[in-house]
């Protein structure tokens, strides 16, 4: 089966009171998610069968903020600014190649055994 959209993309946008857990929004993760979608549309990705930006609540991983994932294939990245948000459009969105420096979750490289 096909998925409706070939990237979802889902930004965390939960906020907390300071002093709970570190939370996306305080990170500027609002900002940055309609910085993400003004830029797909920019690229002219968005839309069925391509890229959907999408509000998150809790991600559940909230010292590893700001977040976002990119579905269907589950991948994790952190954030800073727009230069970032940037090259997670144009080469992951866009160009379909992994960003490994905002990766979540890095590739094992240690060798088996």
């Amino acid at each position: 089966m096909t998925p409706y959209f070939e990237h979802h993309v889902f930004f965390c946008l939960n906020r907390r009171d300071p002093g709970d857990r570190p939370s996306c929004a305080n990170c500027g993760s609002e900002k940055m998610q309609e910085y993400a979608k003004k830029r797909v549309k920019q690229a002219g990705l968005a839309g069925p069968g391509k890229v959907r930006i999408n509000k998150a609540g809790c991600l559940d991983r909230c010292e590893e903020g700001p977040v976002i994932v990119i579905y269907p294939q589950g991948t994790w990245y952190t954030y800073v600014d727009e230069t970032d948000i940037d090259e997670i459009v144009e080469s992951h969105l866009a160009g379909g190649k992994i960003v490994e420096r905002l990766l979540i979750d890095k590739p094992d490289t240690k060798p088996a055994g």
